[in-house]
């Protein structure tokens, strides 16, 4: 029998606005959302004034509101909303991937603790359902791996910098052009840095390794590499190579570990990543049995995120909870691992601060020098990359991983 749930909004922007409309165009849920929170009373909504509350406390002491929907920007103030929700005994759904990548461990006890239950299909790729079949369908230890394209933001500059190489200025200010056409079209913030930098990739991957082999991280466990210093030479040497560049969130499972990075990856054209363009996300997910399937859809965007929260609250009506059966049997994070890694600059100088255990190619000019080979990736988690800004890396896909505990003892 399906419970009436009785919703406090926190939000009221892209995807909180998308969610009234479909969830008042729905027939089929025993829901209703009873008070809409904002932040400011000055922000023209489609909406008359008197439907909204300025005071967190006016859903949160309401003993009738039996589901929290917290659909807000703001990491630290969602933090204090979800908490004091589950605290109040109120089940909670939630899009604020930057929040649970951040306080995973501890909101898996509360949630417990409290005996509530904590969605968050939306914090993932928004309308594509993966949270919840890697929680359902594969609810085995069978997984191999991950990998997927979860910003649209990078996705959309990589896709252009790659169809328009020839119409481009050369050098980085392609990519500065095809940003700033990114933010007009709404897909990039003004401050892009969680997009272009792989952070809000990252906090995805974070979500996606819980689920996938129950892994519990922390956002310091996990290297992320962006896009910010992507030069056009960059794409004609993809291109060259019959290659394309795109932004990926992987996680691989090598015998007791995991091997998990956010990166620029060169694809092959059999990669599912090929032919994902735009704003478009994609996840592969790779089963000891089953081999490769790809789930495909808009990673951001009004209805789609707000279908992906309309589904929790669906599923909360009859009770629905994450299990984590995989956490019994988690692996460990790989903290030293070795693949092949492309690296360029605008001149040799700053090319030389990164080490490669071998290079198989190299190329220099007055105005771009890269080199190919194998590389630790602990050096760059140590701080050699994040000093030396100008640089581009990129790892391959196909590229051979292993992994060597030893090696900074070496």
């Amino acid at each position: 029998m399906s419970t009436k749930l009785k919703i406090g909004l926190f939000g009221f922007g892209c995807v909180g606005s998308g969610l009234y409309e479909v969830l008042n165009q729905s027939n089929l849920l025993n829901a209703s959302i009873e008070k809409i929170v904002v932040k400011d009373p000055t922000k023209k909504r489609n909406l008359p004034a008197s439907n909204f509350s300025y005071d967190p406390n006016s859903i949160l002491d309401d003993p009738s509101i039996n589901l929290v929907v917290e659909l807000i920007d703001d990491a630290d103030a969602a933090y204090e909303i979800v908490t004091t929700a589950i605290r109040k005994g109120k089940n909670v759904v939630s899009a604020n991937k930057k929040l649970i990548a951040e306080h995973l461990a501890e909101l898996l006890v509360l949630k417990d603790e409290f005996g509530v239950s904590f969605l968050y299909e939306a914090a993932v790729c928004a309308s594509i359902p993966v949270i919840r079949n890697l929680e359902e369908y594969y609810n085995n230890d069978s997984l191999a791996g991950i990998e997927g394209i979860c910003n649209g933001t990078t996705n959309y500059i990589l896709t252009r910098l790659n169809n328009e190489l020839k119409s481009l200025p050369a050098g980085k200010q392609a990519f500065d052009l095809v940003l700033e056409d990114a933010q007009k079209a709404g897909f990039a913030e003004s401050d892009p840095t969680l997009d272009i930098d792989g952070f809000d990739s990252k906090y995805k991957l974070q979500i996606l390794i819980l689920h996938t082999f129950g892994l519990k991280t922390i956002p310091e466990d996990v290297l992320n590499l962006g896009i910010r210093h992507i030069k056009t030479d960059d794409i004609l040497f993809a291109q060259e190579k019959g290659l394309k560049l795109r932004l990926v969130s992987f996680a691989r499972k090598i015998n007791d570990k995991v091997v998990a990075f956010v990166a620029p990856l060169f694809v092959k054209s059999d990669s599912f990543a090929y032919d994902i363009n735009n704003e478009f996300n994609g996840v592969s997910i790779e089963a000891l049995f089953s081999d490769k399937q790809v789930f495909t859809g808009k990673g951001a965007g009004s209805f789609p995120t707000a279908s992906a929260v309309l589904s929790d609250i669906s599923a909360l009506q009859y009770g629905y909870k994450y299990e984590y059966k995989k956490l019994v049997n988690a692996s460990s994070l790989a903290q030293d691992f070795e693949l092949k890694v492309f690296v360029s600059a605008d001149n040799v100088a700053a090319l030389g601060k990164i080490k490669l255990l071998e290079v198989e190619e190299q190329f220099t000019s007055h105005n771009y020098a890269y080199k190919v080979g194998r590389i630790n990736v602990s050096q760059l988690t140590h701080g050699l990359y994040r000093n030396n800004p100008d640089l581009f890396i990129a790892f391959y896909s196909e590229s051979e991983i292993s992994i060597n505990n030893d090696l900074l003892a070496n």
